[in-house]
């Protein structure tokens, strides 16, 4: 009897969750999330898991089963589900999120989308799975119990312990108390705050501090957060309402997200009139509106920023509003962050963050809830998930002041097999597992090669040279025109006629030396030529842009 727990995303990373355990014949997996591309990523849109392993064994896989309705852990679903045709297990919010994202790229088979309810037991092949409700910073997310011939193991999801919940629906700590006495063997836990002592604040302080801040605001209030954050989202309204202001949303994912929430309930208006349209927005004060928007992370084509450089078409910010950022910058998107920051206050605009109140708490664990949920449920085998290396080593540290060995707390990669039997834990054979990249409607076309194309391109520009030749049967071979050079990144050409005369010198030698051999091929000439200016251009400018030689036959 061995179960295998195998990450195929969100270990040693943060995103695109994808985590597959099997037993024999069957295969759950919890998860498909995305992961948003970093600066090295150009043109890159999504960052997906690579599911070949799944694909190679999907008549094993008896569901895909979704903790909570953020991005990095249903953003994949669209790419993922059609090439396995699985069911898929959610709660009620979860399911019509995932629902609305479905439809953006056709659709997929309304009876293999199934609603659960915590704590009511799935029989999934081997495996008994059961929902168990969580606090987060989304209405209905849950962590799973995964109960096979094997042992019990429990996957926390993303959570944090908060005994004040907006929706009143607290974590279940008391199922994972009953879990813990009758034995667990593993508990994969959330990592991401595993470095920050205490506890996380409640959400419900986050409430409070709006209403503060928009109390003061004498303009527009403009307030970016994730578009997912429905607590948050709430505690806004509330806030507009008791201030007598209207409110609009902007942004297509807050817009979704927004109604959505609002027909199945989990989204309330205090009045019928206080949500108004975009274009409604100049019939009333400035000092009349909330503005909902994304943006949070800077994005460059998202509503927040484009307000910020003045290029939104119906949302403009004037000296005097108020523009509230209610999140923390996602690591790598801090310079993003900043640079709209500084348009805000070139414009004159009051900008709030975190770091002047709590216009934002974490919606993840800090080490005294993570220590609280290990002594809870007291597994045999402690996994950190759903974080980077330091994240998980941070946890590994937690579980040694709790009595855990070293051997009992593994660090993962993508791709690690872990074997889990009765009594004991070890590293398999890695499985095949990694990144594909989405761009535009391309789905993992694009790879490393590509990649560095365009890193190549963006750093020292295109140099295309083109020369028309004679290749006659039995007559001479002839240079008829050029080689003439066009630059695109590399060098202004006006300002740099030496170094483009220079180029076409060097390059005529070059293709003459290769068509006075009788034998000469185009596949050579062309290397030629590539080699003659990368070493030219380098000696001169210290430089190497990318180089396509065209050769036209006349």
């Amino acid at each position: 009897m061995k179960l295998n727990i195998i990450p195929l995303g969100g270990t040693g990373e943060i995103g695109k969750n994808l985590l597959v355990f099997e037993y024999e014949d069957s295969i759950v997996v919890i998860d498909g999330g995305v992961k948003f591309p970093d600066d090295e990523l150009l043109g890159i849109d999504l960052v997906i898991p690579d599911i070949s392993y799944l694909e190679k064994r999907k008549e094993k896989i008896k569901g895909i089963f979704v903790t909570h309705g953020h991005e990095d852990h249903i953003g994949g679903l669209p790419f993922i589900l059609p090439k396995l045709n699985v069911p898929v297990y959610a709660t009620c919010l979860t399911m019509g999120l995932v629902r609305a994202k479905l439809q953006e790229r056709g659709g997929y088979p309304e009876s293999l989308l199934r609603v659960l309810e915590p704590g009511q037991p799935i029989q999934a092949g081997e495996f008994e799975v059961e929902a168990f409700r969580v606090t987060h910073s989304i209405p209905d997310s849950v962590g799973y119990s995964l109960l096979s011939p094997v042992g019990r193991v429990i996957y926390t999801g993303d959570f944090k312990v908060d005994y004040t919940p907006i929706d009143g629906h607290e974590m279940d700590l008391g199922k994972l108390a009953a879990w813990g006495q009758e034995g667990v063997l593993a508990l994969l836990c959330d990592s991401t705050n595993a470095e920050r002592k205490g506890m996380t604040m409640s959400e419900k302080v986050v409430g409070s501090t709006l209403k503060d801040w928009f109390a003061r605001a004498e303009g527009k209030i403009i307030m970016a957060t994730f578009a997912s954050n429905v607590h948050r989202i709430q505690q806004a309204i509330d806030a507009a309402a008791e201030l007598r202001r209207k409110v609009c949303v902007v942004g297509r994912s807050m817009e979704q997200v927004v109604r959505t929430a609002q027909e199945l309930g989990y989204l309330h208006w205090p009045a019928e009139d206080m949500l108004v349209d975009v274009g409604e927005i100049n019939e009333f004060p400035p000092s009349r509106f909330l503005v909902l928007t994304t943006g949070s992370q800077g994005e460059p084509f998202a509503a927040l920023t484009r307000m910020a450089t003045g290029n939104h078409r119906q949302v403009k910010v004037d000296p005097g509003d108020m523009v509230i950022i209610s999140a923390t910058p996602v690591p790598g998107n801090e310079k993003l962050v900043g640079r709209t920051i500084n348009h805000l206050y070139q414009i004159g605009a009051e900008v709030v963050t975190k770091d002047m109140g709590l216009v934002h708490v974490s919606g993840h664990a800090s080490q005294e809830e993570i220590k609280l949920v290990i002594r809870l449920t007291r597994p045999k085998f402690l996994i950190p998930h759903h974080g980077e290396v330091r994240h998980q080593v941070a946890l590994r540290k937690i579980g040694h002041l709790l009595g855990y060995e070293e051997k009992q707390i593994p660090i993962t990669q993508l791709g690690t097999r872990l074997v889990l039997t009765p009594e004991r834990m070890e590293l398999g054979d890695r499985v095949e597992a990694g990144s594909v990249y989405v761009d535009g409607l391309g789905i993992g076309d694009v790879g490393q090669i590509v990649l560095r194309d365009r890193q190549q391109l963006s750093k020292d520009g295109v140099v295309v040279v083109v020369v028309a030749l004679t290749r006659g049967k039995g007559g001479p071979n002839l240079i008829v025109s050029g080689p003439d050079i066009i630059s695109r990144g590399f060098t202004f050409m006006k300002e740099a006629n030496d170094l483009i005369e220079g180029a076409k010198k060097v390059a005529t030698v070059a293709i003459e030396g290769q068509i006075k051999q009788e034998s000469w091929e185009w596949g050579v000439l062309r290397g030629a030529i590539h080699e003659t200016l990368s070493n030219f251009f380098w000696d001169r400018t210290r430089r190497r842009p990318m180089i396509l030689p065209v050769l036209l036959q006349v």
